[in-house]
């Protein structure tokens, strides 16, 4: 039971949700719902019913949750925010380096006046 408490915590993890969110949605209490998470307590198939409803997903789907999938997904999302924060800070550097020419453009102006 305790990789399906895994499976739970990353799918609320995932919807951004605190164990409190989840325990209310569930009308348990936080120490209950952190139980299932860890693996202390087993989970009858109402609660299974339950939990799996919440995240909008089927028993079966829950209980053959794989993250491997959604890790893909966000690898490539983080490579394509990684090239855009690179793209980015070349477009800062140059800035910076207008800035400095424009900067000696006008210190020579002023030398010169």
């Amino acid at each position: 039971m305790k990789t399906l408490g895994k499976k739970i915590r990353l799918l609320r993890h995932q919807k951004g949700w605190s164990q409190e969110d989840v325990a209310k949605r569930l009308d348990i209490s936080i120490p209950a719902f952190s139980k299932i998470e860890t693996g202390i307590t087993d989970i009858n198939l109402s609660r299974l019913e339950q939990i799996s409803k919440l995240f909008d997903m089927t028993v079966v789907q829950l209980l053959t949750y794989n993250d491997t999938e959604q890790q893909e997904k966000y690898i490539t999302e983080l490579e394509t925010i990684s090239k855009r924060l690179q793209e980015r800070e070349s477009e800062v550097i140059q800035l910076q380096k207008k800035i400095i020419d424009l900067f000696e453009e006008i210190r020579r102006s002023k030398l010169l006046a």
